[in-house]
């Protein structure tokens, strides 16, 4: 992006805003792995939300942490984030915390990067009377009970969410999920793997399914995380159809995401509150709260972060259809999109897997896996068979990959919690039910331990 409107002190245009999307590509031996991951916090004496102050809440947490060499990043004089290394731990609007991992050549280095994360972790929490567990929704503190962390974008979509959608609220304060970021060496590369993510987002989100509770109830889904997003605003969640059709690429996303309303802009240390503006007006110096100014590339970053479709594009590609869940849980993620996407054999089988399904026919998948998980069907096929052929083409990947570690000749070993989803049928979920009607008698009570990071 030498030639950039950035770089000549000019006005950006849409052709700027495509570039940044093009200067993703990288070679093969630049690829690399960004897992996320996100956790619920609580007091351990009863479960209690954290705050964000106090004695055992979210900034003592921070504080704390930071005697592992974080370093704090600050918003109006609070701790909201840490960084090191290329890593940082960021928190969600309900006190989520994430880990944002750094950019890792491969599997073992990610996982040991995460059992690092959740050891410091663990180490400062139990000094706080705090722990965390991973599921995909919170299965007991209903949405008014959950304390707001104070990160000025969140209060700019907590009045407009309400707006868009029945459940906004709750997917900013009640859900937590795990996600791998991805390379592509170009245009035609992304837009294979892209295609590949986005119809087998609705399969991994069955595999991972972790989320049957609400208020302390069962609520008849198997991801009620998933179900969230579909009433959380149709602008920007969901399936992305275009990206099945003839002309998909960097410039099409680009419009896209143009047309995505805005929530803010980012100023003096602060925040605009734009939410339902258009970008495009932005581009035109015609934004209403911001009269005759353009925007910078950092607007532009930041306006692609709050798009959420099941695959989002950035500089690298998000898979983002997963509930959180045990550490092996947040490993067999990146495993399972690494041996998709990652090895040309693989990427090929996979796109043949996929290649008789019409939008329509993944848009039916993702709207029944909620409640369904491996039961639902698709093309004939339950999601179940899906997902068996899904886990072996990515073992197939990570063979042919054969990148050694630990005590693994290669990186298959992470995939061995989604093998046995997939060749016995029961999700997490439904190991969680069965629990629920037995040996927890009706109570989520033994949840909060069984499922402690």
């Amino acid at each position: 992006m030498n030639d950039s409107a950035t770089r000549r002190g000019e006005a950006l245009t849409r052709r700027d805003l495509i570039a940044y999307l093009e200067s993703g590509c990288k070679p093969r031996s630049a690829w690399r792995i960004g897992t996320e991951h996100e956790k619920f916090g609580h007091r351990l004496a009863d479960h209690a939300p954290l705050p964000y102050e106090g004695p055992w809440g979210i900034r003592a947490l921070l504080e704390g942490l930071q005697r592992y060499g974080w370093t704090p990043y600050l918003e109006n004089g609070n701790p909201i984030a840490l960084l090191k290394d290329g890593q940082s731990v960021t928190l969600e609007p309900g006190g989520q915390l994430e880990l944002s991992g750094a950019p890792l050549h491969n599997l073992h280095r990610t996982c040991d990067e995460v059992h690092a994360h959740l050891d410091q972790v663990r180490t400062v929490s139990a000094e706080l009377g705090i722990g965390f567990y991973g599921v995909g929704f919170r299965p007991d503190a209903p949405r008014e009970a959950i304390p707001w962390m104070p990160k000025g974008r969140y209060a700019i979509m907590r009045r407009y969410m309400p707006t868009r959608g029945s459940l906004g609220l709750d997917m900013m304060t009640r859900t937590c999920t795990v996600q791998v970021n991805l390379d592509f060496d170009s245009e035609a590369d992304m837009v294979r793997k892209m295609r590949v993510a986005m119809a087998l987002q609705p399969v991994a989100t069955a595999l991972f399914a972790i989320s049957p509770f609400v208020e302390g109830k069962t609520s008849g889904f198997r991801s009620y995380r998933s179900l969230v997003w579909t009433d959380t605003d149709p602008d920007r969640c969901g399936l992305l159809r275009f990206v099945f059709e003839p002309g998909m690429g960097f410039e099409r996303y680009a419009d896209y995401v143009l047309d995505a309303p805005m929530y803010f802009v980012a100023r003096d240390g602060g925040y605009v509150d734009v939410a339902g503006e258009s970008f495009r007006d932005f581009l035109d110096g015609a934004l209403p709260q911001l009269p005759g100014e353009r925007p910078t590339l950092k607007d532009w970053e930041d306006h692609l972060t709050t798009v959420f479709p099941e695959v989002r594009l950035k500089t690298f590609i998000e898979m983002r259809g997963a509930d959180s869940g045990p550490w092996g849980k947040v490993c067999a993620l990146p495993a399972l999109w690494v041996g998709l996407l990652y090895d040309s054999t693989a990427l090929n089988e996979a796109e043949a897997l996929v290649s008789d399904w019409s939008a329509d026919d993944v848009a039916a998948m993702l709207g029944a896996v909620p409640r369904e998980a491996l039961r639902a069907t698709i093309g004939g096929r339950t999601v179940q068979e899906v997902a068996r052929d899904t886990v072996e083409i990515a073992a197939g990947g990570l063979k042919r990959r054969a990148v050694a570690g630990n005590l693994d000749s290669d990186e298959r070993s992470y995939l061995t919690y989604l093998r046995q989803i997939a060749e016995s049928g029961r999700t997490a979920a439904d190991d969680m039910l069965e629990a629920y009607e037995g040996r927890w008698g009706r109570s989520i009570e033994p949840l909060f331990e069984e499922y402690a990071y």
